[in-house]
């Protein structure tokens, strides 16, 4: 069983920059690919970005290239989502997410855990 909590979220006005972290409790933490996923009001969850167990292979959604990273510190059991040059688009709730399936060409496989979500806020 893997428990997910996230934090870092808040409000912002675009442009700026906000950093999510992702606490994992557990000791299997290092073998689960991670991703974010992120659900604006009245539309569906959408997948964000991803990175494998090891952190030397990255996925990210092509609205998001180039301004968020992905990046994991395993012996703090925990993911984080670094987030620059953000839109008014890019506000939503924020989900981490735990799969024991990554690949370079798509990302996560199936969500096996998924974190209770922060809010992000974005200004225009």
């Amino acid at each position: 069983q893997v428990q997910l909590v996230e934090s870092g979220g808040g409000l912002v006005q675009a442009g700026g920059s906000l950093r999510l972290s992702c606490a994992a409790s557990g000791r299997t933490f290092s073998s689960y690919g991670m991703g974010w996923f992120r659900q604006a009001p009245g539309k569906e969850r959408e997948f964000v970005l991803a990175i494998n167990w090891s952190g030397g292979s990255t996925y990210y959604a092509d609205s998001v290239k180039g301004r968020f990273t992905i990046y994991r510190d395993n012996a703090k059991n925990t993911v984080y989502l670094q987030m620059n040059c953000l839109k008014p688009e890019d506000t939503a709730v924020y989900y981490c997410a735990a799969s024991r399936r990554y690949a370079s060409t798509y990302g996560l496989g199936p969500v096996d855990y998924w974190g209770q979500g922060t809010q992000v806020t974005v200004s225009s």
